[in-house]
């Protein structure tokens, strides 16, 4: 008399099949978490993207005033200047133009054509007039730099 073992029907998994899911998941999650991280260039373009923005915003806002106003950067922050009389008062109660500091300090500016390369601080003012003069502003930050180039007719576009 032969007697058999009941048949059982395996179901699940294997140890192998869930050791090469769990290592699939591992390098997805691990490529999503290295591409939410911006990197130096990633964020130095984010930085030049918001100046450009409120460039293009003082420009329009000199336009509308009639006044000059003014763009003026250090390497750890930049703000907004308006012209009142004689003198340039910083624009302290608008929320967009407001003085702010960069991201990842210091950061070192350039402009060209040059405009006063001995001033400790960069400035670029906003005439009355809806034409200025073209100019390529330059953000660098160790081997990265991202370029704001203004077309003087109101365009920034950033490279």
């Amino acid at each position: 008399m032969k007697r058999f073992a009941p048949r059982v029907d395996a179901r699940g998994f294997t140890l192998l099949e869930l050791l090469v899911v769990l290592v699939i998941a591992g390098l997805l999650l691990g490529m999503v978490a290295f591409n939410a991280m911006p990197g130096e260039r990633q964020a130095l373009q984010n930085e030049a993207q918001r100046i450009a923005l409120l460039l293009q915003l003082a420009r329009d806002e000199a336009i509308v005033r009639n006044r000059p106003i003014a763009f003026e950067a250090d390497n750890t922050r930049y703000r907004f200047l308006i012209r009142e009389e004689k003198e340039w008062q910083p624009l302290g109660q608008d929320d967009l133009l407001r003085e702010r500091e960069f991201a990842r300090a210091p950061i070192v500016l350039s402009i060209a054509p040059s405009i006063d390369a001995n001033a400790p601080t960069l400035r670029i003012v906003f005439g009355r007039e809806p034409v200025d003069k073209p100019f390529v502003l330059t953000l660098a930050s160790g081997e990265v730099s991202v370029a704001i180039r203004a077309d003087g007719v109101g365009h920034f576009t950033v490279e």
